[in-house]
């Protein structure tokens, strides 16, 4: 289990990372070939989204990795589900169908969250 927590866990959190700091540190018009909604949305809201989830995969890996608040990997997962629950929902209002990415980052989550529980 620990093994299958720490690939899943790693993959989710490059990932988060990547998209994270991206919608951190680029602008609206560099963002907008890989994300189309970013259109529409208020810069400090796709700001706010980016520390989301930097913060979520700081979660997924820092505390089971110093044994300080192991559960927080599970909260870390937690929200990073919502969070694309939320992603879901926006791709589908805006009539985009190309949520297949969405749906697997949210089971990988689901499965990293239930991995999760054998830390503490």
């Amino acid at each position: 289990m620990n093994i299958a927590y720490w690939i899943v866990a790693g993959l989710l959190a490059l990932f988060y990372l990547y998209a994270g700091g991206a919608k951190l540190l680029r602008s609206r018009e560099q963002l907008q070939p890989m994300m189309a909604w970013v259109d529409r949305t208020p810069m400090p809201v796709v700001r706010f989204l980016g520390t989301l989830e930097v913060l979520g995969a700081i979660g997924l890996i820092l505390p089971p990795l110093t044994g300080i608040a192991a559960w927080l990997s599970l909260a870390a997962a937690g929200g990073l589900g919502v969070l694309q629950i939320g992603a879901i929902t926006v791709h589908l209002r805006r009539a985009d169908r190309q949520i297949a990415l969405n749906i697997a980052l949210f089971l990988a989550a689901i499965g990293a969250g239930w991995l999760s529980t054998t830390w503490w």
